[in-house]
Parts: C-alpha cells; structure tokens; sequence
C-alpha cells in the first residue's frame, strides 16, 4: 500500500466516488486519512460533497475554497501541499478529468516523485462517450501522463451505467480493461462497482451524495 493514491480520469469516469470510498477504506483500517479535492475543472461532483462524512470518519478533507458555491475560481489551496508533505498520514488525491485537470498536479510533483511512494491510478469507464473502447482510453491516459509528468502504475475499471448497472455491464468491461492494460503496460488493480453488484474480487462503491 502506498502512502499517496492518485485517481485520474476522463469526465464521467467515477473518479471522486471511487477516490472517497477509497478513503473511507483506509480509514477502515485504522490509518490516518486526507482526501484531497484537486479537481479544479468541474465544479459539480465534488469530494466535498461528502465532507460531513468523511470528517466524521476522522478523514481529513482538503478542498476548494470556494467549491460547492456560484464563485468560479479555480485556484487550489495552500494547504493541498500537506497531502503530499505530510507523511505521518496516507493521502487520497481526487484529480481534475483529462489533461487540462491533471495540470494542477504538476505543482506537487516533485514532492511525489522524492518520495516515491505513490500510485497514480487511471479510473476507466467504457460506457462513457469519448471512452468506449481501450484505444480511446488509452488516449486519454498519455494526455493525463505528459500533462502532469507522472505515469500511471493501475488502472481501475469503474465501468457503469449509474442506477441502470448490471453485472453484464461489468462483466463485459473486463476484456475491455484487460485490453488497456495490455497496451498500456500498466495493470488492472481493481474493478469497482456498487455494493450490492460486487463479488469478493470487487471494490465495492457507495454512492456519494451530491450537493447540488
């Protein structure tokens, strides 16, 4: 496990719910936990949006100023550098979707590459319309890689249809996932899906609320 886990993806992926589930799991298991909204390009599903939660799990939450608001100023706090800093805790980073996201994680790069000890994970959802297919995705991930400067070391199969998922649904994701990772050299760590849809070789998802 280590201690920083970066999750990037297209828009519409499911990166901040599988990012904030991710933080409730380490704080599961007893860990010291922030989560970090870095996501400065769409203001409407955010990490904060389950602040009341995470905060109450004992998960440090750092987001936005002004997120969650009418004020449009995408601009990351100063204390966002704790997440990377910090090394007495573990960080969840909720990075922006594509590679005009991913431009704000360059600030922290250096702290995470002198540390080294971090995974930066690709949240894939082939039901999406501009990721419907391996090589689309693959796509998506070398932008995100030569924007922020690091390279992704999983992927994570967050393939969904919202409320109308199925487990064929997913199940037909994973040759799709499998097919990523074979061109992009970089493995499948996890397929994520909802509770109630999830085996014993799944991550399992509760849905964040949403603030608007």
């Amino acid at each position: 496990m280590r201690r920083v886990t970066l999750f990037c993806g297209h828009y519409g992926s499911g990166k901040t719910n599988v990012a904030v589930n991710f933080a409730f799991s380490l704080r599961a298991q007893g860990k010291a936990v922030a989560i970090g909204d870095l996501d400065v390009v769409n203001p409407y599903f955010r990490t904060k949006d389950s602040e009341v939660e995470l905060k109450a799990a004992g998960i440090d939450v750092v987001a936005l100023p002004f997120a969650n608001s009418s004020v449009d100023l995408p601009s990351l706090p100063a204390e966002a550098y704790s997440l990377v800093q910090d090394r007495s805790r573990y960080a969840v980073l909720d990075v922006g979707g594509d590679d005009r996201g991913a431009l704000a994680l360059g600030r922290y790069v250096p702290y995470l590459r002198e540390e080294n000890d971090f995974d930066m994970l690709f949240v894939a959802n082939f039901r999406r319309p501009l990721t419907p297919d391996a090589a689309s995705a693959y796509e998506v991930m070398r932008e995100i890689e030569t924007a922020c400067g690091l390279p992704f070391t999983g992927i994570v199969n967050n393939t969904n249809l919202g409320e109308e998922t199925t487990r064929e649904v997913i199940d037909a994701s994973r040759p799709l996932a499998d097919e990523l990772a074979a061109v992009s050299g970089v493995p499948v760590v996890m397929t994520a899906a909802m509770r109630a849809l999830c085996d014993e070789t799944m991550f399992p998802l509760t849905l964040q609320n949403k603030y608007y």
